[in-house]
């Protein structure tokens, strides 16, 4: 099935263990003949949310940034994937913030019925992605068509490159070799 996928890459490093994940289930999912479209945040300028809720009537934010371009994507993509660092047993506030400033997506026609989350960690117990699904489910759950659809952890990577060998790198790209 060719649908429409966006690959979203929290991680403030470019090239980083979470990014390596992004990129394997890009390459998966291309290899599967979907449409695959990927976003880095490391070098986007993401405002904090103020709040206002403008976007519920206007369905776009107020703030003049990189995020209104990204919140277009995610409205139109069948497939949503968000890669994070896990920083203190949580989502990285990247992937945080740019969640929180989507919810112009709340009151819209959104395509996406699937969520996938990628997250790598130095801390390698499994129960160490546990508070960032907690998070990611929580979005999800306001969107009554989506639910997560997968999930991939790579524990025990800290610096960059770390995860070269890693098992969960062959698990990203199967996931979206799998779509």
């Amino acid at each position: 099935m060719n649908r429409k996928v966006l690959v979203i890459s929290t991680s403030p490093r470019k090239g980083g263990n979470s990014d390596t994940l992004a990129d394997a289930f890009a390459q998966g999912a291309r290899e599967a003949g979907n449409a695959v479209e990927k976003v880095a945040l490391y070098d986007k300028t993401i405002g904090f949310c103020k709040g206002c809720l403008t976007c519920v009537k206007t369905r776009r934010c107020t703030i003049h940034d990189d995020v209104n371009a990204i919140v277009r994507q995610m409205l139109t993509a069948d497939v949503l994937v968000f890669a994070t660092p896990i920083y203190y047993y949580g989502m990285c506030g990247q992937m945080k913030t740019l969640l929180d400033r989507s919810n112009p997506l709340y009151s819209a026609d959104y395509c996406f019925r699937e969520v996938y989350l990628l997250a790598a960690a130095a801390e390698e117990d499994e129960h160490t992605v546990d508070g960032t699904v907690t998070g990611i489910t929580g979005w999800i759950d306001c969107f009554e068509k989506a639910r997560l659809a997968g999930t991939v952890f790579a524990g025990g990577v800290n610096a960059v490159g770390d995860i070269q060998n890693h098992s969960a790198v062959q698990k990203a790209w199967e996931m979206g070799r799998n779509l």
